[in-house]
């Protein structure tokens, strides 16, 4: 089995070690700096931890070894969620609610994560990528049934393969039960000044609902509507 080092973590917003932890995932080739500059254009009140893969790939990092784009190698596929796993367990010992954000590699990745362990997750949005089938994961009917999960996808995407981005768009919004918040644009590769508000609203929404759902655990709540 690979060793890897422990991973660099590139960190914005709150500081509270009861905030929600959202994690982002970069793209492969890519860094955790590349996908923290997100981080500001997303809501306020969550901690931001951008998290560099652990294999080198070109001048940047990858998440795992790939068989073809958007395929990953299933052995490579188990050992780095592994080490992400070792991690996250590590930051969040008191069961923190977490958030995954993936882009292109970063998108499998997180999507390989939810499906291995939906429960982990309080929702995960899965931006220009595809789900990582074939490669390990479980992709039952029902698998993700009532986690909310953002997915944006562009028209114009020449770089993941067009039947794995429709196997993802169908996946999600159908057989896996996910409650899916769907964005289509017609851009290519990149996430649109349009997804990224998409994405912030889709966000701040997670983050009242959990929220107030802490607030109704500690006592009555009174909110109507």
């Amino acid at each position: 089995m690979t060793t890897f080092a422990p991973p660099f973590v590139a960190t914005y917003g709150e500081t509270d070690p009861d905030a929600p932890l959202v994690v982002l995932l970069h793209g492969r080739g890519s860094n955790e700096h590349d996908i923290l500059s997100l981080a500001p254009h997303l809501p306020e009140g969550a901690a931001y931890a951008a998290v560099r893969a652990p294999i080198t790939e070109g001048g940047g990092f990858a998440w795992f070894a790939n068989r073809g784009i958007g395929r990953p190698v299933a052995e490579s596929l188990a050992e780095t969620m592994a080490w992400f796993r070792t991690w996250l367990d590590d930051v969040t010992p008191t069961g923190r609610t977490v958030i995954l954000v993936g882009f292109s590699g970063g998108a499998a990745f997180a999507g390989g994560l939810v499906l291995d362990d939906p429960g982990r997750y309080a929702g995960a949005a899965i931006l220009y990528g595809t789900l990582p089938f074939d490669a390990g994961v479980p992709v039952e009917a029902g698998r993700l049934v009532h986690l909310p999960v953002f997915v944006a996808q562009g028209d114009a995407d020449q770089v993941i393969p067009a039947e794995l981005l429709a196997r993802t768009w169908d996946y999600l919004l159908g057989e896996s039960a996910a409650h899916a918040s769907p964005w289509r644009d017609r851009g290519g590769h990149g996430l649109s000044d349009a997804a990224a508000a998409a994405l912030h609203d889709w966000l701040t929404q997670r983050l009242r609902s959990l929220l107030h759902r802490a607030a109704s655990a500690d006592g009555p709540c009174n909110d109507v509507g």
